[in-house]
């Protein structure tokens, strides 16, 4: 989850230099934040809110296609995604990997959303150890792949299992892939989140919504400076009123079937509420206030592969505990009422088929594996 870490694709302003520098704030394994990967080691967490939040491009960007062209085929059973259900960024390959229908496919790591300067662990499993990969931390993956690389240690990842190597960890692209070049593999009825008559579309509102949404809060909450705090909260906003017009007469942002730039705005307005508007500061009002942006959120929400990849309570340890220079207290929130999120949305009114001509996944296991 560590898109403070992570780096961006050419699909979502990833080449923006004036953007941050991970997948979701967390200190790289010298214990520089992320926005400084490749740093020299300063105090790690506590450094949030106390150094420029820079968001870099990713390093690593080889991708798993159909054809292997990077050396990396698509073959079931021989990668593992590595998440924290903490994370925004990497939040998105967890709902695509469920609509998609890639469980089988596609193995799973979840990380600790408690990270220390090491980088994300395993200590969720037996013995503080994945059980597939047998590594403690998620480094251990990306120095397999690159002695002493420097940078910042993020998910999503993806790791090759047999070589211990971590492929890639470019959150835009990694999502992307799996729509369209992991098609041999997806269950029958999966939807098409990457429509090519749409791309263009797509990635424009994508864009948009990256720059001034996904990656503005953070902006917001890393802030050093009032000016600076205030020019990234008021992008926030203005973009979450063009996108609340947006909606208003249409279910979903482009088309009439979920796409992939839905579940790039939904990985941040779950969290909005709970985390952002609080922590970091964008506080201009909440999404449960915009009748529009709150229906549409429930009601992916409520959708099979949304809301069965949601886990408030990683999502508020991580923000609230690993971020003590924002935080110092580490207190975490008791909110959100959860309930709330189970209640009509009224959005159906709208008309749009969320698989398009395919079927919802079937219901997620307890684990959420």
């Amino acid at each position: 989850m560590n898109p403070d870490t992570a780096s961006h694709s050419s699909t979502d302003s990833s080449t923006d230099s004036s953007t941050d520098g991970s997948t979701d704030g967390s200190p790289d394994r010298t214990g520089s934040a992320p926005e400084d990967a490749g740093s020299p080691a300063t105090d790690g967490n506590a450094a949030y809110g106390h150094k420029k939040f820079k968001r870099s491009k990713s390093h690593f960007a080889d991708r798993i296609t159909a054809d292997g062209r990077d050396g990396w085929p698509v073959e079931p059973g021989r990668y593992r995604l590595v998440v924290s259900r903490a994370c925004p960024w990497a939040s998105r390959a967890l709902v695509s990997r469920r609509l998609l229908g890639l469980e089988d496919a596609l193995s799973l790591a979840v990380a600790d959303p408690i990270q220390d300067d090491r980088s994300w662990r395993f200590t969720l499993d037996p013995g503080g150890r994945d059980p597939v990969l047998g590594i403690r931390y998620l480094h251990e993956a990306y120095d397999a792949r690159e002695r002493d690389y420097p940078g910042g240690v993020s998910v999503p990842a993806i790791v090759d299992v047999p070589s211990g190597k971590l492929v890639t960890n470019d959150f835009q692209r990694i999502t992307l892939d799996l729509a369209t070049e992991w098609t041999a593999l997806h269950r029958p009825g999966a939807p098409d989140l990457y429509p090519g008559p749409l791309r263009d579309e797509i990635d424009t509102v994508m864009d948009g919504i990256y720059r001034d949404v996904n990656n503005g809060v953070y902006r917001a909450g890393f802030a050093r400076e009032q000016s600076e705090y205030e020019e990234a909260c008021r992008d926030v906003f203005r973009r979450l009123e063009q996108v609340s017009q947006r909606l208003a007469d249409r279910r979903y942002l482009v088309g009439d079937t979920i796409t992939e730039a839905d579940i790039r705005l939904f990985t941040t307005l779950v969290r909005f509420d709970a985390v952002y508007h609080g922590h970091f500061k964008c506080n201009r009002y909440k999404i449960a206030e915009d009748p529009v942006l709150w229906a549409y959120v429930r009601d992916l929400y409520q959708t099979p592969g949304f809301g069965d990849t949601v886990d408030f309570e990683h999502i508020k340890r991580h923000y609230y505990q690993v971020h003590t220079g924002i935080n110092p207290t580490g207190i975490v929130p008791l909110g959100p009422d959860l309930d709330a999120w189970h209640s009509p949305h009224g959005r159906e009114a709208l008309g749009g088929r969320p698989f398009g001509d395919g079927t919802p996944p079937e219901p997620a296991a307890t684990t959420r594996s």
